[in-house]
């Protein structure tokens, strides 16, 4: 059977031809633990996903859109060769010190009929989650007008989307797939649930190195997958230089929504860092940064040695081993934030050392990262990151791709290898979607690609539940660097959209819960320094880790609650988070191991920029309560005790 699928609909009834279409000479991928196949048809035309017996994806195409060639025609499957993986990666700066790549895998070899061509297929099935891609073998280019590939949720699935757009930062809402526009992309992932409940699932990509970026479209009751093509480049989306090994597919599977969070799966689908080349990331060194635009003016910033030196000894008597310089220090660099022919990136503005500002920093513990349009490092970046490596620059934020096709993707990997050899840490904004390059180059330790805070300043979009969706959406992709540390708080009702000094519409408690919530291991501490001195709850912001050896989800639902416990060498950290309804949260600390423990809890008070802050000691055997008020958190510390005390 041949879809040609830039012109179908996918009906009841065509998806019902399809299922039909399935035999015993499908090949099955099943995961380690018996409970989850990826069936793939003989004719490599569609695929499905099933749980525990249940469909989780319905047969679904599959295939290649070429381009300046004839399409890959009456396909069989001619060999298969199978492998079972079961290996632990150690990791550097993430949400654990290591990741199980535990998988069934197949390569599927499929030839035209007469001896044509051959298409081959990477299938892998994990326990938490189902992956492939294409590959063609070939000593030339190979052209893609797209991919025929669609996913197709069982029934009428209820999900959790976002639209896609250039920067990668519109919130997401829960939609049926027959709600959803037709004429409008949607970002990954997309986040769903078959109908019984019994599994939840998010369809994503990884590993677009080498290939572009996608969006998803709804035709019928199908999710059609759409590439991302080079602006202003006519013809194909996609032009390899020599063959094609196409970005991974993956539909990432757990009986909770929040079990996704735990999930390894989109970094195993990335390759490690090449030792050889880029030697080992040991020195990658995580940590909080202090920050100063985003208490700032939008427009007109200009160079301030005095307001960086101010910054600077904030983060140093924080014990924050980072302070981020962002717009405006460069040479000729305009209004906040266009990238001008007159800027010049590897000299500052008058009246700025950088050299002697480093040095100022580095003496008191300090470390500088800082801000460069994309659009003046691409054409000159060897000689950018080796002027700020001879300064001493610890690490670059880069602003403003808002792309994804095949000429971003690539840049994205020349700026993540060209940082890593110089030993700095790498931070995108106007960021697409994580796809797993921070597996392979681990100083690329955070990014954007996320409705963040700095909105506050602009709108009123970062609402409680907002933030509620993130952790079981955006998050489970790959760290956001949601730019948390408000401390102006304020209710959703009492809130004012205001440039400087912004607020959230969020409580104390919910501000620190976030630390421990969302992952992101270069963690921002947004706020003026004069909105933390003094104040309560900052004392945890201080002690907080921001990278982890271990993450469990305890408890939630998108878009209203969660609690989720991480682990930082014997001490565990819980952050609590609430959207709009006040709730006595239950923590039972089953995860904990045998012994007793010091609980440190902070969480709301009678007002929204108080925290209380009590001990207790605990087992195993306790469950805490937490009071969180309407758009509130708590937080919370675990620390062994030798000894039980009085």
């Amino acid at each position: 059977m041949k879809y040609k699928f830039s012109h179908a609909v996918f009906t009841a009834s065509a998806l019902c031809a399809m299922a039909a279409s399935a035999h015993a000479a499908d090949a099955a991928i099943t995961s380690p633990d018996g409970r989850t196949t990826l069936r793939i048809a003989e004719d490599g035309a569609t695929f499905s996903v099933v749980r525990r017996g249940e469909t989780v994806i319905s047969a679904s195409p599959m295939g290649l859109d070429l381009d300046g060639a004839p399409a890959l025609a009456m396909l069989k499957l001619e060999s298969r060769e199978d492998a079972t993986v079961d290996r632990t990666i150690p990791l550097v700066a993430t949400k654990a010190s290591s990741a199980r790549d535990h998988y069934r895998g197949a390569t599927l070899a499929f030839r035209e009929a007469g001896g044509g061509r051959r298409l081959f297929i990477d299938a892998r099935a994990y326990d938490d989650g189902v992956a492939f891609r294409y590959r063609i073998e070939d000593a030339g280019p190979v052209k893609l007008r797209g991919e025929l590939t669609a996913f197709v949720p069982a029934g009428d699935a209820s999900c959790l989307v976002t639209e896609a757009e250039g920067a990668h930062e519109r919130p997401f809402e829960r939609l049926r797939i027959s709600q959803l526009k037709t004429d409008t992309a949607y970002d990954v992932p997309v986040v769903c649930a078959t109908p019984s409940g019994r599994t939840h699932y998010a369809i994503t990509q990884a590993h677009l190195q080498g290939y572009t970026g996608a969006s998803l479209w709804r035709e019928g009751a199908a999710l059609r997958l759409r590439l991302s093509a080079v602006p202003h480049r006519p013809g194909p989306a996609y032009v390899s230089s020599a063959g094609l090994t196409t970005a991974w597919r993956a539909v990432m599977v757990a009986d909770r929504a929040g079990e996704l969070i735990e999930s390894p799966l989109v970094g195993n689908l990335n390759p490690p860092p090449e030792a050889e080349k880029l030697g080992d990331f040991s020195w990658v060194k995580p940590g909080k940064v202090s920050w100063d635009w985003w208490s700032g003016p939008l427009e007109g910033v200009k160079p301030d040695l005095a307001a960086y030196k101010r910054f600077i000894d904030f983060a140093a008597e924080s014990g924050f081993p980072y302070h981020l310089i962002d717009a405006g220090w460069s040479w000729g660099a305009g209004p906040c934030c266009d990238p001008l022919p007159t800027t010049d990136i590897t000299r500052p503005a008058e009246g700025i050392d950088m050299p002697a500002l480093v040095r100022y920093a580095a003496d008191k513990g300090v470390g500088l990262l800082l801000w460069v349009h994309w659009e003046h490092l691409a054409p000159r970046l060897d000689e950018v990151l080796d002027t700020y490596a001879r300064w001493g620059i610890k690490g670059i934020k880069v602003d403003f791709m808002n792309r994804d096709d095949q000429e971003m993707t690539a840049f994205y990997q020349r700026v993540a290898e060209g940082t890593a050899k110089r030993r700095m840490l790498l931070d995108m904004h106007g960021a697409y979607v994580p796809a797993g390059l921070q597996r392979s180059y681990p100083n690329y330790i955070t990014q954007e690609g996320v409705l963040g805070a700095e909105w506050n300043k602009m709108d009123r979009r970062i609402t409680p539940r907002h933030n509620l969706m993130l952790p079981y959406t955006r998050m489970l992709a790959g760290p956001m660097d949601y730019t948390p540390g408000g401390f102006r708080n304020a209710t959703p009702q009492t809130f004012e959209v205001r440039a400087v000094m912004p607020q959230t519409q969020t409580t104390r408690g919910q501000a620190l819960a976030m630390y421990v919530v969302y992952d992101s291991p270069l963690q921002m501490v947004s706020d003026d320094p004069s909105n933390y001195r003094g104040e309560p709850g900052f004392e945890f912001i201080r002690r907080v880790p921001t990278a982890w050896d271990e993450t469990r989800f305890i408890s939630g639902e998108p878009g209203e609650d969660i609690v989720l416990a991480r682990r930082h060498g014997k001490t565990w950290y819980i952050g609590a988070m609430t959207a709009d309804r006040a709730r006595t949260q239950k923590v039972p600390l089953g995860f904990l191991p045998p012994g007793h423990w010091r609980a440190t809890i902070w969480q709301d008070g009678e007002v929204v920029r108080e925290v209380r802050r009590t001990q207790r000691q605990v087992t195993n055997k306790d469950q805490l309560s937490l009071s969180l008020s309407a758009a509130g958190g708590a937080a919370v510390v675990l620390e062994p005790l030798s000894k039980p005390t009085p």
